[in-house]
């Protein structure tokens, strides 16, 4: 364990507490004594002598020894002073209730500034936050009510809001955490800090994460990178997609949201699952540690109602989840046993024919569960009425679990309605382990979810690595200078990519370029000045003959001129045709991330058509593949509708290509742009027909 482990472990898992403050301080007392804390607990006030029917000490420096861990709930300033006060006598680590500081900006961030100093080296949870619950250690430094119970195992949850944190320890869906920590502004620890510090801890199964920004990527993909290698899955709920959502998040812990896109390159290159809700984060959380591992993505259902099995088929192809159809001979052994009107598929409506009838139902469970299917689910809502009637629905789930001992399939009970699942229901299914779920679309997800990291672990864990974060730090602010589109593919073309013969001139040169290139040609206006020259109506294609180019530099001129801009020379190139698809490649500096290549949909569809995939560098042929396998420009690639399949070989190693010349120029790079690069059929290959480089300035 590290020295900044240990520290906080301190923190963390208190044997003593000093509680500074008045009413807040009260309630966070309250809270630990509630959850069961048996260690020492000292209240610290300048005028009460008792707190919590605890003896009150008036300043920190009266304490018996200096404290594990202080809770104080004083205004901003005066908690500078004594945080500096309990650094000074060796306290392991405190939370700062009190807002103020960075959130608010100007005279705030200066006041962090000063609480930062004034912690030195001593851990720091906040401030503006609401502090942490430890459930395995049964210690709290928070206030205000949360749920939940002491557990053995579980899931933790770190989160730059206290009151989603809180929410989400009160959740009704049998999510019980091990560890719960409000972030706040993480003026000294980040969510990178509490990661280390959970990974060190052998109860936590899963670490699930609200977060509003990252400002320190690289120490959270490191993190993130030893949770992977340990096999421990962080879920992610990221705000920020939106610039009001940006905005939101800015004001209320002073992160930086960063680049959306680029985050969720960073998940998909380290295994860290991404989800956009609450619900699914906890759904997720419960699949990952209640659930039995299961091998793959082929699923059955089993309802009794042809509405619920509709629903499944339609919900399950959205998350890359699959229903194959029974074996023959398990379809043999349901049709003798049903109706001629119970039609056997998967999903299984197996309708009311045995509605009631446990041994039917166990008997019809069991067949489905010996089959080759990866996962059993049973579709189950249960009633919210008092009735006799409702042993019916209790013989169901009978059947289920029994079926489920005798078969040791994974298995799942998922309701429709969340609601509808009640707790009795849940700890029963739990017990016998099986895993209820709430919410069917929540649920396949969260199904969907465990397989895919399950997936990760298996084919990519042992070869991930960090982006290249020294990127970010090099020409930070400085200006771009921009290459013309002749001097930005001969660097391509030295890079290893195809370029089309071309040659640069005047307007009284163009025709002779022409006939020297052949026919057809294409021809544009050059210089650095003109980068956007399809704008400018600056380029014109398919050019045949002598006249035709003569003519085309002509209204080039004309067209610049119009908008105040000015050629002195052409580029001329051999117009390339015959292409399968247009796809735009490109690499953009990101002041966070680092350098990134983008690959989609190229041409006019740019922005036409969301299409793109993003990745960090560096990167491999493996995950370039997947990306362009990801597009929906693919379509076109392989042969669309009977068309000419493109050189996707010659694709994958053209962007390579683009990333290792990125790599090579990290230093100075500061965009990249290929639109279009032309795919052309299999075996002849891709050509850059436009690119656009640009360099620091400070270079």
């Amino acid at each position: 364990m590290s020295g900044s482990s240990q520290k906080l472990q301190r923190l963390l898992s208190p044997q003593s507490i000093a509680f500074v403050g008045g009413g807040i301080a009260e309630m966070a007392i309250r809270r630990s004594v509630e959850l069961g804390y048996e260690g020492d607990m000292w209240p610290v006030h300048p005028s009460r002598t008792t707190i919590g029917g605890l003896k009150c000490y008036a300043t920190v420096d009266d304490l018996p020894q200096s404290p594990d861990a202080a809770f104080i709930a004083v205004n901003n300033e005066l908690t500078v002073d004594i945080v500096q006060r309990l650094s000074d006598a060796g306290a392991g680590g405190c939370v700062c209730y009190a807002a103020g500081f960075a959130e608010i900006g100007g005279e705030g961030r200066k006041l962090q500034a000063r609480l930062v100093d004034a912690a030195g080296g001593m851990p720091l949870v906040g401030p503006n936050c609401f502090g942490f619950v430890n459930y395995v250690d049964k210690c709290s430094l928070w206030p205000y009510l949360f749920g939940g119970k002491p557990i053995e195992r579980g899931a933790a949850l770190i989160s730059q809001s206290g009151n989603i944190a809180m929410n989400l320890t009160m959740n009704e869906r049998s999510v019980h955490f091990t560890h719960v920590i409000g972030a706040g502004n993480q003026a000294v620890l980040g969510q990178a800090d509490y990661v280390d510090a959970l990974l060190e801890d052998d109860r936590v199964a899963a670490i699930g994460m609200y977060i509003e920004g990252v400002d320190d990527i690289e120490h959270f993909s490191r993190a993130a990178l030893r949770a992977l290698e340990q096999g421990v899955p962080i879920v992610v709920v990221k705000v920020g997609k939106t610039a009001a959502s940006a905005r939101q998040s800015g004001s209320h812990t002073s992160s930086l949201t960063g680049s959306d896109v680029l985050f969720d390159a960073l998940c998909d290159r380290l295994g860290i699952l991404r989800v956009d809700s609450l619900n699914s984060l906890l759904e997720t959380l419960k699949v990952l540690v209640l659930g039995k591992p299961f091998e793959g993505r082929n699923l059955f259902s089993l309802s009794c109602s042809g509405g619920e099995a509709a629903l499944i088929a339609d919900a399950v192809a959205a998350v890359d989840l699959d229903m194959k159809p029974f074996s023959d001979a398990q379809t043999d052994e349901l049709v003798a046993m049903f109706p001629d009107f119970v039609t056997v598929s998967n999903p299984f409506d197996y309708n009311t024919s045995i509605w009631g009838d446990r041994a039917a139902l166990e008997k019809c469970f069991t067949i489905c569960m010996q089959g080759e299917h990866d996962a059993a689910l049973l579709i189950y809502d249960h009633p919210t009425v008092a009735s006799k009637e409702v042993d019916e629905w209790i013989t169901t789930l009978d059947a289920f679990v029994a079926a489920n001992k005798a078969t040791g399939k994974p298995a799942f009970v998922v309701c429709t309605v969340s609601e509808l699942l009640p707790q009795d229901v849940r700890d029963r299914l739990i017990d016998e382990g099986i895993v209820p779920l709430q919410g069917l679309d929540d649920a396949l997800l969260a199904l969907s979810k465990a397989a895919k990291y399950r997936d990760f672990l298996a084919d990519r864990a042992a070869a991930a690595t960090l982006p290249n974060f020294a990127a970010a730090k090099t020409a930070e602010g400085s200006a771009t200078r921009f290459l013309d589109e002749m001097q930005s593919k001969q660097l391509l073309r030295d890079a290893g990519l195809a370029v089309p013969e071309g040659a640069i001139g005047t307007a009284a040169e163009v025709q002779a370029i022409a006939e020297r290139i052949g026919y057809p040609v294409v021809v544009k206006a050059a210089g650095q000045d003109l980068l956007h020259k399809s704008e400018m109506d600056a380029v014109v294609l398919n050019l045949q003959s002598a006249d035709e180019v003569k003519k085309a530099s002509e209204g080039i001129l004309r067209s610049v001129a119009a908008g105040n801009g000015r050629v002195e020379r052409f580029l001329v190139e051999r117009m390339v045709t015959g292409a399968v698809a247009e796809l735009i490649v490109g690499v953009k500096r990101d002041m966070q991330f680092g350098l990134a290549l983008v690959i989609g949909a190229g041409g006019v569809l740019v922005e036409l058509i969301a299409d793109s995939v993003s990745l960090l560098l560096p990167t491999d042929r493996d995950a370039v593949t997947k990306a362009i396998e990801s597009l929906s420009s693919i379509k076109l690639i392989k042969g669309f509708r009977g068309g000419e399949a493109g050189d996707i070989t010659a694709l994958v190693d053209a962007v390579l290509s683009v990333a290792e010349f990125a790599e090579s120029n990290r230093g100075r790079l500061m965009e990249l742009d290929i639109n279009p690069l032309l795919v052309l059929p299999e075996g002849q290959g891709v050509v850059v027909a436009d690119a656009l480089i640009g360099f620091s300035s400070e270079e």
